[in-house]
């Protein structure tokens, strides 16, 4: 049994494997997602906090081992591609936005889960309070 403790710094949520890679995410009540490398599980190998409320659902893309989508109680859902290198943030309207930030979904209230479809690429499903939405992203 592998057992990481203190994976973050408040609950642990909601986890996922990587179909294709070593690694999983994870997102918790502190509002971070964090990617594990299976192979060192001693420190996150990559963390991201944009979300300002506990996430709710994460889950990589089902034929693009780099890129993961993960929804929060702060009514988005964010798409983030691994593959971008640069640890330099962007600043828009005065505002730090990870480069690995790919896109952002809003208009849901609550939003408890996303899912990719498993053959068109870049359309998702979400669940929220009192609907669902399925929608395609950008070309991922």
């Amino acid at each position: 049994m592998l057992t990481v403790p203190d994976a973050h710094d408040a609950d642990v949520n909601v986890i996922n494997w990587n179909r294709m890679e070593p690694f999983i995410c994870s997102g918790g009540d502190d509002g971070v997602i964090k990617i594990w490398d299976l192979r060192q599980l001693k420190t996150p190998a990559a963390l991201f906090k944009h979300h300002s409320g506990p996430i709710t659902s994460v889950e990589w893309h089902p034929s693009d081992s780099g890129v993961f989508g993960a929804s929060g109680e702060d009514n988005q859902i964010s798409l983030w591609d691994l593959g971008v290198e640069s640890s330099e943030p962007l600043v828009i309207d005065d505002q730090q936005v990870p480069p690995q930030l790919l896109f952002i979904h809003q208009g849901q209230k609550e939003i408890k889960e996303l899912h990719w479809h498993p053959y068109v690429s870049g359309v998702i499903m979400s669940t929220s309070l009192d609907s669902f939405n399925i929608f395609r992203t950008i070309s991922v």
